[in-house]
């Protein structure tokens, strides 16, 4: 299933300079150098809005672009707002600027533009990221207490959620599972199509391989659909969920279970499992490769230090922290009262 919408043809689409055919070479080349599917369309449903953009200025040749354009484009996306009014995020943005830096580098690369626009395109610098704020031990424990592994639904709800919060793979990943991935015996998960098309092997841990195997056993065959469905989790359809879909379950019982809310869902498991092993004593390296980063710099976020954890060093180690307290030797401080500092 596509992940994006079709949309129509900028200008015409037998044109063999126009951006539907130029873009759809392009395209296969990015197939062709080892790109996944992913990315490939992700970067066919960019440049095709920005395709539009340009036509809506009269523009439909990629030879037409000028420098000036794509600086105001750049313009345009940081001032875009989305219906909800918020504005594209930070990733958003540069994924959109690098997908049309790399179109046109092909562009001249193969001889069908004389001059790059987009050469000496200035991106945004990247803002620095923030740990995220995920769950506490006790917070994962309501959630999943929170379920009725009793029901149909409520035992593929809990095998989900106790997998993503055991090995931390990322949402795409978990509904691309297929039956084989599980090993039983072993206890691991085979993720075959990670970010940028790479595999890992990652281990689940006794309870969460219990639950799977439980779902599979009770919950599966009242679900599925069809013999031939190889999804390792399917929806209440009978088949493969969707990222969309998952997601939306997956914040559905994160608002049923009564814990406080934060922004996101799936992901929100993977951040809890990374920094509860840290705080635990796991290596970093172990972490990145349960994650499926390519660089250690990302990994290194989870590395900082939680502001729950900076609190307690707070207390118990900086001398005004708290108020003293009558029977301490001194008079309860007013914290309302005395000299402010000049």
């Amino acid at each position: 299933m596509a992940r994006w919408p079709e949309r129509e043809p900028v200008g015409d689409p037998s044109d063999p300079r126009g951006f539907e055919v130029l873009v759809r070479r392009h395209l296969e080349t990015l197939a062709v150098e080892g790109c996944s599917e992913t990315t490939c369309e992700t970067s066919r449903f960019i440049l095709r809005q920005f395709g539009e953009w340009c036509a809506e200025r009269g523009v439909v040749r990629p030879v037409e672009v000028t420098r000036s354009m794509v600086e105001r484009y750049q313009r345009w996306i940081y001032h875009y707002r989305q219906p909800d009014g918020r504005a594209l995020a930070h990733g958003t943005q540069l994924q959109r600027l690098h997908a049309i830096r790399r179109l046109f580098a092909w562009l001249a690369r193969e001889r069908y533009i004389v001059y790059n626009p987009a050469s000496e395109l200035v991106l945004p610098r990247k803002p620095p990221r923030l740990p995220v704020d995920g769950f506490t031990l006790a917070e994962v424990e309501q959630i999943l207490a929170s379920l009725e592994p009793s029901t149909v639904l409520g035992l593929r709800d809990r095998a989900m959620l106790e997998t993503f919060y055991a090995t931390g793979i990322r949402r795409t990943e978990l509904v691309r599972l297929d039956l084989y991935d599980f090993e039983r015996e072993r206890g691991w998960l085979t993720v075959r199509r990670g970010k940028g098309d790479r595999g890992r092997v990652v281990p689940m841990g006794e309870r969460a391989r219990g639950w799977v195997a439980r779902y599979l056993e009770d919950s599966r065959p009242e679900l599925v659909g069809h013999p031939d469905e190889w999804a390792l989790f399917v929806s209440i359809e009978g088949g493969r969920f969707t990222p969309e879909s998952m997601g939306q379950r997956v914040r559905h019982l994160l608002r049923a279970s009564g814990v406080r809310r934060r922004r996101g869902a799936c992901h929100l498991f993977r951040h809890t499992m990374a920094t509860l092993m840290l705080e635990n004593g796991a290596d970093v390296r172990y972490i990145q490769e349960m994650l499926g980063h390519a660089k250690l710099d990302t990994t290194q976020l989870y590395t900082r230090v939680s502001i729950q954890k900076l609190d307690e060093v707070h207390a118990a180690t900086h001398p005004g922290s708290r108020l003293a307290r009558k029977g301490e030797g001194e008079a309860e401080a007013d914290p309302d009262g005395g000299d402010a500092p000049s």
